[in-house]
Formats: C-alpha cells, sequence, structure tokens
C-alpha cells in the first residue's frame, strides 16, 4: 500500500511539473487547474481570518523567528535554517528549532520529561524532543529527516517536533529556557505569532510552476511577499538577479533582499564517515539516488563539480528508502561499472546498509554562503540577539508556558 501511494505522489510530482505525459495525465492538470482556484481563495480567506483576529495567533513570551517560502520545497531552506542557529547560538543565544517532522513516525509512547515544576509534563502536553542541544533523542525514523539532520549538525542548538507547534514551542520557552524559536518551514504557520518572517525564493524557480497548488507549486499568491521582513534568494549562481529582485519589489517594497549560494563543501562516506575534497568526483562515473522535491538541482551540482552522472534514481521527497530501493540501485551501478553512489546529506539520514557495498556511497555536504546584503544578514542577527527594549519587555509580558 505504501508503495502505491509513494508511486501516486510521485505521478502527482510529475504531472505538477509537465514530466507526466498523455490524456490523463492533461485531464488531471486541467482539474488541478480549477482546484487551484478554490485553493487561492481558502488560502486568502485563512490569511484575513488571523489578520482580523477572528483567529487567534498564540504569543510565547519570546521571539519567533518563520523561515519559510511561497512554494512547496526545492528553495534550500535547511541550509539557511542551520546557518542562522548558528549564527545566534555563537552569539550567545539558546534557541530551538520548531518543526512538523514532515512524513516523520508517532512514538509509541510520549517521551518522559519531569518538568521544571518537579512533576511529570503530561503526555497531551509533550512534543518530540529529537534534541535538547546537548543530548540527541530521537532518531531519523521518528524526528523526520531535515530536523534530524539540523540536530546532528547543531550542537547546542534544541530541536522539537510536533504538528502542533504552539505546544512544542511552549515546552522549548518552559523547559529548555529559550530565547529565540526558529519556525522551521513556518510560514503558513499562523497559529503561533512571528516576530520576523524571512522567505526564501529559488533563483532559478522563483515562483514554480507559477500556478497555485494543486496544479502547481504554490501555497500563496506572489503578492504575499509582502509578509516577509527579510528575504533571500537562493541558490545564486553569481550572475545579476536584476528582474527578479525588480518583481520581488512590486510585492514587498521594504523588506530587505539577501542573496546566497548553496555551496559545495565536501563528499563524505555514508558508512565510513571520511570526507573527500570535491576534486574526488571529476571524471568519476556516478550514480545519483535522491529522494527530494527538485532532484535535477543535486544531479546539475554533481556535474558542474565533473562528475559523470550516468544511473539516475528519483523517488518521491522524504521518501524512507527501504533496503530494496538501495539493493536495485547497488546492482544497475555494478552492472553499468559506476566508480561511486552519490545522495543528498538529508537523504544519506534515512539511507539503509544495503546488503553488499559494492559501490561507495557518499552524500555531498552543501552549506549557505552570503553573496550580497550580508550587512542586512549581520544586522538581522544583531537584532534577533538584542531586541530593542520595547520589543524585549513586550515579548516577556506575554508570558510563557507552564504545566
Amino acid at each position: 500500500m505504501k508503495e502505491l501511494i509513494d508511486e501516486l505522489e510521485q505521478w502527482g510530482a510529475d504531472v505538477i511539473f509537465g514530466r507526466a505525459r498523455g490524456f490523463r495525465a492533461a485531464m488531471m492538470r486541467f482539474l488541478m487547474t480549477g482546484l487551484s482556484w478554490i485553493f487561492r481563495g481558502l488560502v486568502q480567506l485563512r490569511i484575513a481570518l488571523y489578520r482580523t483576529g477572528w483567529k487567534p495567533q498564540s504569543h510565547l513570551g519570546t521571539q519567533v523567528v518563520s523561515i519559510g517560502n511561497l512554494t512547496v520545497g526545492g528553495t534550500g531552506k535547511t541550509p539557511v535554517v542551520e546557518l542562522l542557529a548558528k549564527s545566534l547560538r555563537d552569539r550567545g543565544r539558546k534557541v530551538a528549532i520548531l518543526s512538523r517532522g514532515y512524513k516523520s513516525k508517532k512514538l509509541d509512547r510520549a517521551q518522559i520529561w519531569t518538568g521544571s515544576n518537579g512533576k511529570r509534563i503530561p503526555d497531551e502536553c509533550m512534543p518530540r524532543v529529537v534534541s535538547t542541544g546537548s543530548a540527541l533523542l530521537l532518531d531519523s525514523k521518528f524526528a523526520g529527516d531535515e530536523p534530524f539532520m539540523l540536530a546532528q549538525n547543531l550542537d547546542g542548538v534544541a530541536v522539537i517536533v510536533d504538528k502542533d507547534r504552539v505546544k512544542g514551542g511552549r515546552f522549548a520557552v518552559s523547559e529548555l529556557q529559550v530565547e529565540t524559536l526558529l519556525l522551521d518551514d513556518g510560514m503558513q504557520y499562523l497559529e503561533l505569532a512571528h516576530s520576523f518572517d524571512i522567505t526564501l525564493i529559488d533563483s532559478s524557480s522563483p515562483f514554480g510552476t507559477g500556478s497555485l497548488l494543486p496544479r502547481g507549486t504554490l501555497r500563496e499568491p506572489p503578492r504575499n511577499l509582502r509578509r516577509a521582513s527579510y528575504i533571500l534568494i537562493t541558490k545564486c549562481d553569481g550572475s545579476p538577479n536584476t528582474e527578479l529582485i525588480a518583481r520581488i519589489r512590486k510585492y514587498n517594497p521594504v523588506a530587505d533582499i539577501i542573496e546566497c549560494a548553496h555551496i559545495p563543501v565536501h563528499m563524505e562516506n555514508l558508512f565510513t564517515r571520511e570526507r573527500e575534497p570535491l576534486s574526488f568526483l571529476e571524471g568519476k562515473w556516478v550514480g545519483a539516488i535522491s529522494a527530494i522535491a527538485v532532484p535535477e538541482s543535486f544531479e546539475r551540482s554533481l556535474a558542474a563539480l565533473g562528475a559523470k552522472v550516468e544511473i539516475k534514481r528519483h523517488f518521491s521527497d522524504h521518501h524512507r528508502f527501504h533496503r530494496r530501493d538501495v539493493d536495485d540501485f547497488m546492482q544497475r551501478c555494478v552492472e553499468r561499472d559506476m566508480e561511486i553512489i552519490v545522495t543528498t546529506e538529508k537523504d544519506a539520514v534515512r539511507f539503509p546498509h544495503p546488503t553488499e557495498v559494492n559501490v561507495p556511497i557518499y552524500f555531498l555536504r552543501i552549506e549557505v554562503q552570503i553573496l550580497s546584503g550580508k550587512e542586512s544578514w549581520d544586522a538581522m542577527v544583531e537584532r534577533l540577539c538584542n531586541p530593542p527594549l520595547i520589543l524585549d519587555t513586550a515579548l516577556k509580558n506575554a508570558g510563557a508556558y507552564r504545566v
């Protein structure tokens, strides 16, 4: 059943991106176009209800920084969350990342946690604690791939998973004494009031397919960029983004715009943890396997580093690999004399050990580099570390949660 759902999800993505052809795909696109107009109306109605106070927002007495995007996946959000969390941590700020843990498995029983009042926190008030900042408590199966990856890479930063991120935030403030909450993929999560909104836009596909869900990949109309406090143009290649910036300014004339690149740093063996320089890829025959929203971007990165990407295998975003998936791909690579197999860092945390490792498996480590707007980035970090006295007092007066 799960395999059927994965196949349908992958076919749906192929329909949206135009990769699927034929009568069925054309009819599905026609149906989706009508549904997109309904979706647009519901999105705008929901935002209006929160803006006018008909739907209340929770205030937790601390900073809440939303990091999100207008489109579904593919903007390179996780490395940006990691960079911001590191920047705040290194400046002495106590930080927690709140994630919904997309496609993670629920715990059979809630984690046991003794609260600051000496009593056990009730199960219904307990989110999943992936990391306290000093201890990693859950694996990727129960954390989700991105939260687990962030927890692995971020000492001193807590990672909390729960669909109810108000509950997760309350726990972080009360039990971990967190000062700043980073709301991962939070632009559309309006139940929790945002102090700042950081919105990411992919330079190569700024507004996705141009249509709203389910026909396209937009979660909101582009005009909703007006909610952004800061706008990061991601995956830049160094060429000017003049036209894109002019379009952004039509929707939001005041937000600081920061341009950044997602830079490959090194290769790392999945099982031995040995690291190799990027030159290691030069001239090698490579099999690329991934389960991300835009696999073409990953494969282009490999090719740009000199790899000969001969075999490709795509799965639906966040697909949890089975050993059979890996064994079948390994066999294809052996038969075609591939020298290495490469996956993404996000996929690496879900990668099972194959029956036989006949071809070494690596992941490509990616980090964010600010290309322009470094002053705006530094000013943002400074603003978060040293909020104005009026804002700081208002946040504290909003109150925090107690069990």
